[in-house]
């Protein structure tokens, strides 16, 4: 098998999906993509690094962006191979996101001399646990690969372009009692009963709604999980709430933490997940150039996706995709190939 590069997007998004590619099963799929860069984009540099592969002009231009999309998938649930109907097509990865990945390899082939110089990169295990993202192998064994003035992520956005990222916290708040038996519970202390006042103070909590850039994020601050209990009859000494803050990317990991041990002042509190936020960086010119270029629309977004990773090496980052991202990891998953194609015209348009 290979893949036809200049064919239409929407053809190369069902070759794609019909390349068994779930996390840690990359390899064939990223065979496939090196040996199409290699034979029908010679005007690339192409590399591998584990099962990702890496490309970019070296055209001397003023700016360089960097358009990233990973290649695996979550595991199959009856929808492969690719079928199209009418204007959809439905397969896994069709939305979650090689859509993206087909307009990216597209716009690789036929572009080769872009007003702006590209690196393109196709990564393995990003719906895996962070620890294996290959943009973290990429980023500590090929550190210049990933640097760049505008950072493009083609996960699903409805076609729209979404800029930054909210980060995400998960915290463990603990309270502490005495053990009884429930026959004498006079003679002991409910932890359980204790988180009725923290849990009071969530359902009173008013979230911050922020302006940055002329984008509009929400946040969050949710209870996600009640944990404690010893027996059926026994007063419980122990109990743990976990709570869920989202929060806008004008505040950094050690600001939200500050800012929730004063939401929950005088409670054991405890952070056992953090993934900073992305500032949207509208301004930069490139970024600009390309929010013009899709007519002058722009989202923020709400979730946490790699654009954190590129915004955290100090470039503007946003998420631009054909799909729609209530639709990932669903057996449902389907794109309308409309999108694919305005999105490929969007980033042509932009790097033409």
């Amino acid at each position: 098998m290979s893949l036809d590069l200049h064919s239409d997007p929407v053809d190369l998004t069902a070759a794609l999906v019909d390349v068994f590619s779930v996390s840690g099963s990359e390899a064939e799929l990223a065979t496939l993509v090196q040996e199409a860069l290699e034979k029908q984009a010679p005007h690339l540099e192409v590399v591998r690094n584990g099962d990702a592969v890496l490309a970019r002009t070296n055209l001397g231009r003023a700016s360089r962006v960097v358009l990233a999309g990973h290649l695996d998938t979550v595991p199959e649930n009856g929808n492969l191979p690719s079928r199209r109907e009418g204007e959809f097509l439905h397969g896994l990865g069709t939305v979650d996101m090689k859509g993206g990945d087909a307009v990216f390899l597209h716009l690789a082939a036929t572009l080769p001399e872009p007003k702006h110089d590209i690196t393109f990169v196709f990564y393995d295990n990003e719906e895996v646990e962070a620890v294996k993202n290959g943009l973290g192998r990429i980023e500590r064994e090929l550190p210049e690969w990933l640097a760049g003035d505008l950072a493009i992520v083609g996960e699903p956005s409805n076609g729209v372009i979404e800029a930054g990222c909210q980060g995400t916290m998960r915290v463990e708040l603990r309270c502490s009692g005495t053990r009884a038996h429930t026959a004498r519970a006079w003679m002991g202390e409910n932890a359980i009963h204790a988180l009725a006042e923290p849990l009071r103070r969530l359902a009173e909590y008013t979230p911050r709604v922020v302006d940055i850039d002329g984008l509009t994020y929400r946040e969050g601050l949710q209870a996600t999980a009640i944990s404690g209990g010893v027996a059926g009859n026994v007063v419980p000494d122990a109990a743990v709430l976990t709570v869920n803050h989202r929060f806008a990317p004008d505040r950094d990991g050690a600001a939200a933490e500050r800012h929730l041990r004063e939401v929950f002042d005088g409670y054991e509190l405890s952070v056992v997940d953090l993934s900073p936020g992305a500032l949207p960086g509208l301004s930069a010119p490139a970024a600009a150039e390309l929010v013009a270029a899709a007519g002058g629309r722009a989202a923020a977004k709400l979730g946490w996706t790699d654009v954190a990773r590129f915004a955290a090496l100090g470039m503007p980052a946003v998420n631009f995709g054909p799909g729609d991202p209530t639709l990932a990891h669903t057996k449902q998953e389907n794109v309308r190939t409309a999108e694919i194609g305005q999105v490929a015209e969007v980033l042509r348009k932009f790097l033409a």
